[in-house]
């Protein structure tokens, strides 16, 4: 998107700019961004399908330059157009779906809904594959690629090509949700089971580190437990002891010690104070301010470990087309992934 003026990162951006308001192409950015318009699994609220297109929107307001990590945008930073497929996949599938979560994932073999299953979960790996080529190309590039969702399903492709690319990677999980549900409701690919099925069927992952949990079945208890160590959760509540006792950074310093030196950080929105985020299809009371998820970030940079990728999701507008209050923040969220990434490169 070329204009005839020059660059003023202090101006407002244009109408027609790109991500923050940038005109850069994804083949002179150093931060490829995907979007994936895609929540078929979600069981409690859909909408995050428009969380790239929101995002996209309101990061036009975000001021580029920032307090802590400088000037993230000298490095080029681009969103990539939303694949017109997924968005259709996303609509036909949404249905079928919808039929199945209504009853609860029951799904009896051989009725009409197992065929609908089956047709979810087909798709489902169709997206993983497609999500998954496009990283490994821009990885080779050896652009910074991050992804934009979406659900939290959406991400296992490029977990996937990260894991292949820095072997014994580390991911820090940001969630309300623990997401270690095997194939809940059946779906193979659920949100809730993202990382069930990255640590189970992605070898190139040595650790999960989750942080802001406070939502989880006993199942994911046990999984947790019985992990070996390749888990390691660190819960809301505990957090929240430590803010109470003014120990948050050493808890966070904590977090970081556990992650081996490649990171790849994979954040939903509602790992959030859900005042934060509102409208995210799955909220829970409690999560991590603003600043306290830069926090964190700041303590992986200290640590000296490397994020070599990231992925925001479960971001969704309000159906109130004046309120753009969690497209903000997902923007803001965004920028501060994107500065801190860029920030570890050099430490």
């Amino acid at each position: 998107m070329p204009h005839d003026r020059p660059f003023d990162p202090n101006a407002a951006a244009p109408a027609d700019s790109g991500v923050f308001g940038l005109s850069d192409s994804p083949e002179e950015a150093g931060v490829v961004l995907i979007p994936v318009p895609w929540d078929v699994t979600t069981s409690y609220r859909a909408g995050t399908h428009k969380g790239p297109q929101a995002i996209l929107e309101a990061s036009r307001q975000v001021d580029l330059f920032d307090i802590e990590t400088g000037r993230p945008y000298e490095a080029k930073i681009a969103l990539l157009d939303e694949n017109e497929e997924i968005r259709i996949w996303n609509r036909e599938a949404r249905v079928d779906a919808e039929a199945i979560i209504a009853e609860g994932g029951r799904v009896e073999a051989g009725s009409p809904l197992a065929a609908r299953l089956a047709k979810v979960n087909a798709v489902s790996r169709r997206v993983n594959d497609m999500v998954y080529e496009t990283a490994r190309q821009w990885i080779a590039r050896k652009k910074i690629v991050g992804l934009v969702g979406g659900d939290h399903s959406t991400p296992y492709g490029t977990i996937r090509a990260h894991a292949e690319a820095y072997p014994g990677l580390g991911i820090l999980h940001v969630d309300a949700h623990a997401d270690l549900r095997h194939a809940y409701e059946g779906f193979e690919y659920s949100h809730a089971s993202i990382m069930e099925s990255v640590t189970r069927e992605i070898p190139g992952v040595s650790r999960l580190v989750q942080v802001g949990i406070r939502d989880l079945c006993e199942e994911e208890h046990d999984r947790i437990e019985g992990s070996g160590g390749k888990i390691r959760t660190f819960y809301d509540v505990d957090l929240a002891a430590s803010r109470r006792r003014g120990q948050i950074d050493d808890h966070f310093a904590r977090i970081a010690r556990e992650l081996p030196d490649d990171v790849y950080v994979s954040f939903d929105i509602d790992g959030l104070d859900p005042v934060l985020c509102p409208n995210t299809g799955t909220p829970v009371p409690g999560g991590l301010a603003f600043h306290e998820a830069s926090a964190l970030l700041r303590a992986v940079v200290e640590a000296k470990k490397r994020i070599v990728g990231f992925d925001l999701n479960e971001v969704a507008p309000s159906p109130n087309s004046d309120d753009e209050w969690d497209g903000n923040v997902g923007a803001r969220i965004l920028y501060k992934l994107i500065g801190w990434t860029l920030r570890s490169m050099k430490s």
